[in-house]
């Protein structure tokens, strides 16, 4: 009796595609201080409720003036009022000007702003006469001022419902005089791993290690890359390679948490047992695709979580999460830009070996703006991505010749 075959790998952007339409936005809210909203994601529009700047203001420290009074170079005229940034003035009579400073309100009757290093103190102020001021050159009208609006005008929409917050946003939240954010909560992962080969660091010396044992650094580069993306990480550490524990574990990591993340046993080895134990316990809908490295990939159902199963392989594990996992996450808070984002660069290197699978390459820079690669793309050489400044997305049956143009997507994109 011949052996069933196997269905064939689910291409990357069916599974992609599929893994999306999965990713339902977390609809839970929370209201946190903007000081504290680094990273989150915004849960509704942002309004500004009034204009940015709130009225004309100087952009320079110098001499607010009527244009008319300064019809030539060298025109002279008195010094009537002096603005600090905090103050206001008075309507500017005509033929003087007003000593005024970066920030301050353009007064009433002003038309333009001569910075000062265009300007020569002729007279200094006196108690019985005012300062005068030599004009050095013709100011254009509206020169130096900042008009109220013109970065945000009342009524805009400044920061849109699904934008993730960085350093910028929050400081333009704070210019229209929030000082709280409505953001999406935190999705909630189990982060666990599986293989009894596998030492925590710190437990043993590495003259230590057992025969076959290894340390486990996937769990760390995992927890890093979930707080990078704003989760709330419960660690189930090292779960052994038993049926019976497996499923455990995932009972257990169902519990109040979005999403289930595993790291190994996902193959089809005997001692593999995360795909029957999700199939035992929920559902599993995606098995296997056509990456390399990273074909043992899984997602799932157990109870209301998902549930993702990465490769054990150090390298296949941090590709796929990059690939598959981030955009998953992303999607989960409600922001509907998740693709990866490449750029065209040239290829300093060639791959003559075309794969079946869609693979993606550890590559750098070179100072000559090309592409050079990491001599070993095996999936258990971490340095690569250490090395690597980011990746080559080579589609299947695809083989890459010296100068030819590829997708190149940046870690500093990818890992932000």
């Amino acid at each position: 009796m011949s052996a069933t075959p196997r269905a064939p790998l689910k291409p990357l952007n069916e599974a992609l595609q599929q893994l999306l339409a999965s990713a339902q936005p977390l609809g839970t809210t929370e209201s946190v201080p903007t000081m504290q909203a680094d990273g989150r994601v915004l849960a509704v529009d942002v309004v500004s409720a009034l204009h940015v700047p709130p009225q004309d203001n100087s952009a320079m420290d110098g001499y607010a003036l009527r244009f008319e009074d300064a019809a030539a170079d060298g025109a002279e005229l008195p010094v009537s009022q002096r603005i600090p940034a905090g103050s206001t003035g008075t309507v500017l009579q005509p033929h003087t000007a007003a000593r005024i400073f970066t920030g301050a309100p353009i007064p009433e009757g002003a038309d333009a702003v001569l910075m000062q290093e265009d300007c020569t103190v002729l007279r200094e102020a006196t108690a019985t006469e005012p300062a005068v001021v030599r004009l050095n050159r013709m100011p254009l009208p509206g020169q130096n001022i900042r008009r109220a609006g013109e970065d945000v005008a009342r009524g805009d929409v400044v920061l849109a419902r699904g934008q993730r917050l960085g350093p910028a946003e929050l400081g333009l939240a704070a210019s229209i005089g929030l000082d709280r954010l409505d953001v999406v909560r935190r999705p909630r992962v189990a982060l666990f791993s599986t293989g009894d080969e596998l030492v925590m660091p710190g437990e043993k010396a590495p003259q230590d290690m057992p025969p076959g044992a290894i340390y486990n650094s996937n769990r760390f580069f995992l927890h890093s890359l979930l707080r990078r993306l704003g989760c709330e990480v419960t660690d189930f550490g090292i779960v052994p390679d038993q049926r019976a524990a497996t499923e455990a574990a995932l009972q257990q990591a169902a519990q109040a948490h979005d999403l289930i993340l595993t790291s190994g046993g996902v193959s089809v080895g005997e001692e593999d047992h995360i795909k029957p134990a999700v199939q035992a316990l929920g559902t599993l809908d995606l098995w296997q695709i056509a990456i390399k490295p990273g074909k043992p990939f899984a997602h799932g159902r157990v109870d209301s979580a998902h549930f993702i199963g990465l490769p054990g392989n150090p390298v296949s594990s941090f590709v796929t999460f990059l690939v598959l996992v981030r955009p998953f996450l992303l999607k989960l808070q409600g922001i509907n830009e998740v693709a990866m984002k490449t750029i065209a660069a040239r290829a300093d290197f060639e791959w003559p070996k075309a794969d079946k699978r869609q693979e993606f390459l550890r590559v750098r820079r070179n100072a000559n703006g090309g592409l050079d690669l990491f001599p070993n793309q095996s999936s258990g050489v971490l340095t690569s991505a250490v090395w690597g400044y980011g990746l080559v997305n080579n589609p299947p049956n695809v083989s890459i010749a010296y100068g030819d143009t590829v997708q190149y997507a940046a870690f500093t994109e990818l890992l932000a």
